[in-house]
């Protein structure tokens, strides 16, 4: 964990970058040597790949029917999403294989985000057999992206092989039947185009449902036209091939607005892509999804965690993409749902942490649409303030609309100091945390330059329009709202926590951009002025007029610990301070869910609790995980499971506060752990072992060229050598920490003195055995 006495590098030189990467998100590998045979501790792929084996082994497995969303295989490709579960009401006769995309929306604003402009659903194929299912045996492979398995009958067997092409965006799925099965058939079931949040809440006023979709045949490809109120469509277009013994359904979903191209662009997808049988269609679609798993490497002994682990990186390329939209709360996989878009007041947030630690910035979608419709955020912001501030409302569209800001049909960002509507103002400010993660983890000078100090220069100005000064001479906020927790509170912490961040950011940016900005001496004001976040005996309180007194499942009066790490525990009184409210937020149980687990998990690990963050990543699997790994609350909830996943992250790496902190938080129980190329703020990736509950080794590659002290946590005097095994001019700061100057593509090793450990990177022993993710055999 992190000392007290550990360096804190001044903010402008945490900021500074070596050099622009250019916006592509790439990253250099570090060379991996291979494991031989003699070196392995588990069982061995073919190739001796360590991905293999740590992909093969978290595969999830079905030996009963899935009845739900929840419990079945899931595909997708950032846009096209397939859950598959046994048909309602029919399982023994109809597997369902529903068909999702995240661009198809309707888009009449003024019913709000929650209904006009809604993700609509687009419907399911059924794959009926000719007998009734009697037994499966199906096996989602990780590593290819691929469901495989049979489905057994009393009149036979079907055995298939189904992907969502990764560049295609098709829908492929195999059949080869016995010959008592070779009747088996097909059906498409169109959905009515009405927003999920009908089935839970009253409609508006003049709201009705779309018009029916209009299915036909089109020179032997059928499709389902959905026309829109609005204009536009939506259109599901399908072909099945025979080849011998097998039948492959291809399938496509191409949504326009206003324009009605969308049935020919579908009917052009299908057509070309059926030319290919399935076994050439996979092989490019495999090519990617090897290559992306190679970005990175992480084993520990916890074979559960381990594999829940590498599935939701799988859920993550499943469901974003840089240019697909940002993920609604449900990803790509639409299921009836009361949130049927995009929320900002956690869940997008939550959604894209992941991909900084396990480099995956390729995926990073936040970054790209705060950008592409940042006019639309000014828009979203009230008529007085549109000239110089903007805002993000509670839920939008893709393109970051909300529409008629009520709370039956959606949530604006309101006025500070009045109700309605609610004065949630916040989002923006901490959506654009995100860019500055994406900014810290790549260097990336033109995210800084071009996004982030533009649009958090008026995410913080609409703010300054309302800060007042007090009889105690500090500046306030008027009232505001913290999600979820109800009432508005003046000097609400959500609020403060975010305008201290942001001021302090900006300060920072302007420094190392050149600029020399007119608002600078008000950003320092409010650095020196700002009234105290409110606290009480029990910690962190939402607000000054509200303490926190029931259960509430979100942390949003604890952000300036997790994740904006702006209060860390530097010293005694402010680790108590942490302690004291993170213990009184958990200790109301009723509404607590499971991103309060995750929650809890990384502020444990930012205090160097490993055994009490294992606990709470317990807790979250144990109460709401479901056998696939997804979460509900009424309906998906994407953000938890993947939030989770950096908790683990946040116990296995910390790089807030230009350190980087290796291995700060693990339990004891994780004696042995691997990580390979594990991206830290910096731009740095990161390799490292630990073997019998000590650090053997830790290296880092410099991508910027910027600022490196690394807390290696390697007991005892160490070796510093260069990527030649040369010694490295290094500095000790104490605490396990050292200081190191590493030019743009240098490197470093740190081992213990005379030490040449095995550089290996291979897969850990797990600790016991662990049923795998899915419905295996009880």
């Amino acid at each position: 964990m992190s000392s007290p006495s550990a360096p804190d590098p001044s903010r402008r030189a945490v900021l500074a970058t070596g050099s622009a990467l250019g916006g592509t998100f790439l990253a250099s590998g570090l060379p991996l040597t291979q494991a031989t045979a003699a070196d392995r501790t588990e069982a061995t792929s073919p190739a001796g790949d360590p991905w293999r084996t740590v992909l093969d082994d978290a595969d999830l497995v079905w030996q009963r029917m899935p009845t739900a969303w929840y419990e079945g295989p899931f595909l997708g490709n950032g846009l096209l999403g397939s859950g598959i579960y046994a048909e309602p009401g029919a399982a023994s006769t109809a597997v369902r294989f529903n068909i999702q995309h995240s661009e198809v929306q309707d888009h009449r604003p003024q019913f709000g985000s929650l209904f006009g402009l809604a993700r609509l659903p687009i419907g399911y194929f059924t794959l009926e057999p000719v007998g009734a299912i009697t037994g499966l045996d199906w096996r989602l492979s990780l590593q290819d992206a691929e469901l495989t398995g049979t489905l057994t009958t009393d009149k036979g067997t079907l055995a298939l092989r189904a992907l969502i092409h990764n560049d295609r965006s098709v829908l492929a799925v195999e059949v080869t039947a016995s010959e008592g099965e070779r009747g088996f058939r097909w059906m498409f079931h169109p959905a009515d185009a009405i927003s999920p949040r009908a089935a839970f809440k009253p409609l508006p006023d003049g709201y009705q449902g779309n018009p029916p979709a209009q299915v036909a045949e089109h020179d032997g490809i059928s499709a389902a036209v959905q026309p829109l109120l609005a204009g536009g469509q939506h259109v599901t277009a399908w072909r099945e091939r025979t080849r011998g013994r097998t039948r492959t359904l291809y399938a496509h979903v191409a949504h326009s607005y206003p324009r009605t191209t969308a049935l020919g662009r579908a009917l052009t997808a299908v057509r070309r892509t059926a030319q290919l049988p399935y076994s050439a269609l996979a092989v490019d679609h495999r090519a990617w999804w090897h290559t992306y798993y190679r970005m990175s490497f992480l084993s520990l002994p916890d074979a559960r965690i381990q594999r829940f682990y590498w599935i939701q990186l799988y859920k993550t390329a499943s469901a974003a993409r840089r240019d697909a939209p940002v993920m609604a709360t449900s990803g790509p996989w639409l299921e009836p749902t009361p949130w049927p878009n995009t929320w900002w007041n956690l869940n997008a947030q939550l959604e894209y942490w992941l991909i900084h630690g396990s480099n995956h910035l390729e995926l990073d979608a936040i970054t790209r649409a705060l950008s592409e419709f940042r006019d639309n955020l000014a828009q979203e912001t009230p008529t007085p303030y549109r000239a110089d501030s903007l805002g993000i409302p509670r839920t939008t569209d893709p393109q970051l609309i909300n529409g008629a800001a009520s709370t039956l049909m959606g949530y604006g960002v309101g006025v500070p100091g009045q109700d309605p509507p609610t004065p949630e103002v916040g989002n923006l400010t901490w959506a654009l945390h995100n860019v500055w993660l994406s900014y810290r983890h790549t260097m990336d000078r033109s995210i800084l330059q071009d996004v982030l100090f533009p649009l958090l220069r008026k995410a913080i100005n609409y703010y300054l329009h309302f800060l007042e000064p007090g009889p105690d001479g500090k500046l306030h906020l008027p009232a505001t709202f913290s999600p979820e927790y109800g009432g508005d509170s003046r000097d609400c912490n959500y609020d403060l926590m975010l305008l201290t961040w942001g001021c302090r950011t900006l300060l920072d940016s302007a420094e190392l951009l050149g600029i020399d900005d007119p608002l600078a001496p008000r950003w320092r004001e409010v650095m020196a002025k700002r009234v105290p976040y409110p606290t009480d005996a029990n910690g962190f309180m939402i607000g000054a007029d509200i303490p926190f007194a029931k259960s509430h499942r979100h942390y949003s009066h604890l952000l300036a610990v997790y994740p904006l790490y702006e209060v860390t525990g530097r010293t005694s009184d402010e680790r108590a301070l942490i302690e004291r409210s993170l213990a009184h937020w958990v200790g109301f149980e009723g509404a607590l869910q499971g991103y309060t687990f995750t929650g809890a998990a990384s502020m444990s690990a930012l205090l160097g609790k490993g055994e009490d963050a294992l606990e709470y990543l317990g807790e979250l699997m144990t109460r709401f995980i479901q056998p696939n790994t997804m979460y509900q609350e009424s309906g998906p909830v994407i953000e938890t499971p993947l939030s989770a996943a950096q908790s683990l992250h946040d116990m296995v790496c910390q790089s807030w506060g230009g350190v980087i902190r290796v291995f700060p938080a693990l339990p004891a129980a994780w004696a042995d752990l691997v990580v390979h190329d594990f991206r830290t703020q910096g731009a740095f990736l990161l390799g490292a072992r630990r073997e019998d509950g000590a650090t053997r080794w830790v290296r880092l590659v410099s991508e910027a060229g910027a600022p490196c002290v690394v807390q290696h946590g390697i007991a005892g005097p160490v070796d510093i050598r260069d990527g030649r095994g040369r010694p490295l001019r290094h500095i000790d700061v104490g605490d396990g920490a050292v200081q190191i100057t590493l030019r743009k593509g240098e490197s470093v090793l740190i081992t213990a003195k005379g030490d040449r450990p095995d550089l290996t990177v291979a897969p850990v022993r797990p600790n016991e055995d662990a049923p795998r993710w899915g419905l295996p055999r009880i």
